[in-house]
């Protein structure tokens, strides 16, 4: 199966996820080393970089370390183009590992070539060119009763589970993630939908 070609710099967090994801893309990948985000200068520098040239792919775990990371990065490149891809989450153990990870998911490094791959055509990448989709807004969010709301982190999290993505992600992170994946419309659609069969 012919690779994804991005000319954008993927980030993943380790050695191992980089490996995974060679099977999948053709185009730069860098890694965070964990939590180095956090502590190299040098590692931050070299993001800032890509992402102020070429622009950025983040791709972290599920798990709630991957979405600290996720958010480390987005904070050092500012307002820099920033895609988001997001595994699924799916429960097991790595091959290399002998036991689960503490949250039971899989990372990147335990995904499916066909699983990452989705991941990323359901972000709009892939061989041919990116998809542009209008982004949801803050106040759409607000509309929707997925912020500022009583109830607005339960609906947020049904949302995220029955999009596959990370249960507990801030609303601005859910807003980042939908307008890669599906856009304003589409997702306008989908919550008035998600909404109606709760009732």
């Amino acid at each position: 199966m012919e690779k994804i070609k991005l000319r954008q710099a993927v980030v993943v967090e380790g050695k191992y996820d980089k490996i995974a994801l060679k099977n999948v893309i053709d185009g730069v990948i860098i890694t965070t080393d964990g939590f180095g985000v956090y502590r190299s200068e040098d590692k931050v520098k070299l993001i800032q970089m890509y992402a102020n040239s070429v622009g950025l792919i983040i791709l972290t775990d599920s798990d709630t370390a991957g979405q600290q990371i996720r958010g480390r990065i987005k904070s050092i490149v500012g307002d820099a183009k920033i895609i988001n891809v997001y595994c699924p989450v799916i429960f097991g153990k790595e091959k290399r590992k002998t036991h689960a990870s503490k949250e039971g998911k899989l990372g990147v490094e335990g995904m499916s070539v066909d699983v990452l791959r989705e991941a990323f055509e359901k972000a709009g990448l892939n061989s041919d060119e990116e998809i542009i989709r209008e982004p949801v807004t803050k106040q759409d969010m607000i509309a929707l009763g997925l912020n500022g709301c009583e109830n607005s982190s339960v609906l947020r999290k049904k949302t995220a589970l029955s999009l596959g993505l990370p249960e507990n992600l801030s609303s601005n992170a859910l807003r980042d993630a939908v307008s890669t994946l599906m856009g304003r419309e589409a997702f306008i659609n989908y919550i008035n939908k998600l909404k109606g069969e709760g009732e």
